[in-house]
């Protein structure tokens, strides 16, 4: 299994947005374990192919003895290491029990063969013996090796399909939780809901995180990164949009608005299991067109094929293959946001294109019956010239669209329309919010686009998926702000409408974001600079900033860090809306120990949106600053809640300062992480840091939800 995203993730494709729970998370670690002893067994049995191979009147030196004998020893140790691990693997799966522990016997026994033909301790008393070693019996050898060899393979495929269930049953969950968060109608019922929905997608995030680590297609493995980043963005906009219906039964806008998550929502689901699985439902095949940087690329790799064989294919297949190509290019020429210029050029180049493909099918055909040297030296320059005249039109599509996305970043970066849009629904202003909404399609309509056009100058398949999920992403996310906007500007006083248009409006912000680094992307790739393999944009982003980190950390922060920083802070994340929760049920809104868990809230929000690399936390200076306020706030809503206890029978104050007690010790314990100096090991503190603020944060939940108890139990006493 294993792996995200990131992109998208953030980071490296490796990142995953969330940590798994007890249950799925045990197979999950066994396989792991599988895969980490098979890594052990490979390059052993590798070494064992290498020592029987030794020539037969070569003296055997003792050196050569031990190394025998050590390695088949390290096998069987190695086998055994394995056996454990599959034989626990079928313990946990009764309908793949059997064959597991088949393939686990089979294994077991040929660790002991090798084992027993490298045991050259007695050898020569062994060998006089008539005793079969591995200098009498190579071809034993070689049989358990291809033995151990099968039966690793098979409990590793068994094991997939274990892993492949795993995913497929969190999905069900998931979508089970779903269905009921989708019909609740009283806010309790739907916290205690999205409590567990929240918990459900968090192991769903481990394990198909864990599974695009170890996908080896990069296609599948950006298009896993593209549906998990849709899931992790969701999983906040389905909190407010559905509190947002909850608050305004009546109102069809609020509805419009959470359908519109939960239908997002369910897709992703199925692309993920789709991958997975690798079929597509009821047969469907992937019919998305190819770019036209990828066409262009087969089409003179064809071309450049006839410098071998004149007769590899038909002239009307390349006259097709190119006719396709320049087809897609009316996507540039029709479109409205393309320049005159672009235009003009890119229809000129077009031509120049097909003239010179008939020259060469002119010369093709005279080479074909006439094998002259001069003939030959024509084709070769037919070739470079429509070679040359594709690169050309290649350089001014990319220039085309790279240009339009540079300005239209630009143009955008100020979220005129998106802060105007707030500014109406606050006032209740209809009339702006019809001229504004309007505004906001326009810019969704050139962003889709946009998308579209720098897909086709993309380069590689990632950065295509990459592409189609931004222009799948504005799509949705414009509409869907158009609906949170109508539902504040019909409810303007309403504070939890207010709250679901600023999630929304953050996600079009974000997805901005990643656009513009997606633009640096292709350029990267386009002008040859790209030296590293590419990370998925669509995954969160925990370190984005690290170029403020230099002098802190000169290293880039490795997959495995930006994943751990990645699972901690969607927790942390989950945990706010938890929080969130707990205090959207209190009556006084204005009590200290609401204002003090609404800030530390607020708080830990920021600092999940830096794992991600967004949100007003630009540095680690910014985290460390933020962190140290956020042990102080800790420690005034303790001191809160302990005056809040004095009110209470001795009872329910004993309870109540037990879990004081706990919280106070952590705000402590942060206060002196955000003060030690860890030198260049920058990541090892934002981990010890978002660590310790996941734990306060939980503790905050059960504060909130015994301190709202007490309250009203000693209400109803009074």
């Amino acid at each position: 299994m294993a792996a995200s995203p990131g992109p998208a993730g953030v980071g490296g494709a490796g990142a995953v947005y969330g940590s798994g729970s007890s249950g799925f998370a045990l197979d999950s670690g066994l396989e792991i374990k599988t895969r980490s002893v098979e890594q052990t067994l490979l390059p052993l049995v590798s070494q064992i192919t290498t020592l029987i191979n030794h020539k037969d009147n070569t003296k055997k030196s003792d050196k050569t003895l031990q190394a025998i004998q050590r390695v088949g020893q390290a096998v069987n140790l190695a086998v055994g290491r394995f056996v454990k691990v599959g034989e626990a693997i079928a313990n946990e799966n009764w309908d793949l029990k059997e064959e597991i522990n088949i393939a686990c016997i089979e294994a077991k026994q040929a660790g002991e063969t090798i084992a027993a033909l490298t045991d050259i301790t007695n050898l020569n008393y062994l060998e006089s013996d008539g005793q079969i070693t591995i200098f009498t019996d190579k071809t034993g050898v070689i049989k358990a090796a291809r033995l151990l060899l099968s039966s690793v393979t098979k409990v590793l495929l068994l094991a997939d399909r274990v892993v492949i269930k795993q995913i497929i049953t969190s999905r069900n969950k998931v979508l089970a939780t779903m269905e009921r968060l989708e019909k609740v109608n009283s806010f309790q019922e739907f916290v205690q809901i999205f409590s567990q929905f929240g918990n459900e997608m968090v192991e769903f995030a481990h394990l198909s995180g864990d599974r695009q680590n170890d996908l080896k297609d990069e296609k599948k493995k950006a298009k896993m990164a593209a549906a998990r980043a849709v899931l992790e963005k969701c999983t906040m906009m389905l909190l407010t949009a559905s509190k947002t219906c909850l608050r305004h039964p009546n109102c069809e806008s609020a509805h419009k608005n959470k359908e519109g998550v939960f239908d997002r929502m369910k897709v992703a689901l199925d692309k993920v299991i789709e991958i997975v699985t690798d079929c597509k439902p009821n047969g469907e095949t992937d019919i998305s067109s190819i770019s036209i940087f990828t066409g262009i690329k087969e089409f003179k790799m064809n071309i450049e094929a006839l410098r071998e064989n004149l007769y590899f294919q038909s002239k009307e297949n390349l006259s097709v293959t190119l006719e396709v190509i320049l087809e897609r290019t009316e996507d540039f020429t029709d479109s409205a946001y393309t320049s005159h210029e672009h235009r003009e050029r890119i229809l000129e180049l077009s031509t120049q294109a097909r003239m010179e493909l008939q020259q060469l099918i002119s010369v093709w055909i005279q080479a074909q019956s006439k094998k002259t040297k001069s003939i030959a030296e024509e084709l070769e320059l037919s070739i470079l010239k429509i070679s040359h005249s594709l690169n050309e039109l290649k350089k001014e599509l990319h220039s085309t669209a790279t240009q339009l996305a540079a300005d239209l970043l630009k143009y955008h970066a100020d979220h005129v329309v998106l802060k105007a849009l707030k500014l109406t629904g606050v006032e209740g202003n209809l009339e702006a919010l019809a001229e504004y909404a309007c505004k906001l399609s326009e810019q969704k309509e050139q962003l889709v686009e946009t998308c579209r056009l720098l897909r086709h100058i993309s380069g590689t398949e990632p950065l295509e998926i990459t592409c189609i999920h931004a222009e799948e992403t504005f799509q949705v996310t414009g509409q869907q702000i158009i609906s949170a906007a109508e539902t504040l500007t019909l409810h303007p006083s309403s504070k939890i409408a207010k709250e679901n248009l600023d999630v929304f409006c953050e996600a079009w912000e974000s997805q901005i974001s990643d656009m513009s680094t997606l633009l640096r992307e292709i350029n990267d790739v386009f002008e040859g600079r790209r030296g590293e393999k590419y990370g998925y944009l669509s995954l969160p982003k925990p370190m984005k900033n690290n170029a403020n980190l230099k002098s802190l950390k000169p290293d880039k922060p490795d997959s495995e860090e930006q994943a751990k920083i990645a699972k901690l802070g969607l927790k942390l994340g989950l945990l706010t809306s938890d929080a969130d929760c707990e205090i959207e049920k209190w009556e006084d809104q204005e009590n200290e120990i609401v204002q003090y868990g609404r800030n530390m809230s607020s708080m830990a929000y920021s600092l999940y949106l830096f794992t991600r690399g967004e949100g007003p936390l630009k540095t680690s200076q910014d985290l460390i600053h933020q962190l140290e306020v956020f042990a102080a706030e800790g420690l005034k809503l303790t001191s809160s809640v302990q005056a809040f206890s004095k009110q209470l029978k001795d009872d329910d104050k004993l309870m109540l300062l037990l879990e004081i007690n706990k919280l106070i010790p952590l705000c402590h314990q942060l206060q002196t992480v955000t003060k030690t100096s860890l030198q260049n090991k920058i990541f090892l503190k934002v981990d010890k840091c978002i660590t310790k603020t996941r734990s306060m944060m939980a503790l905050l939940v059960q504060l909130l939800s015994l301190c709202y108890k007490l309250l009203k139990k000693s209400e109803t006493r009074y």
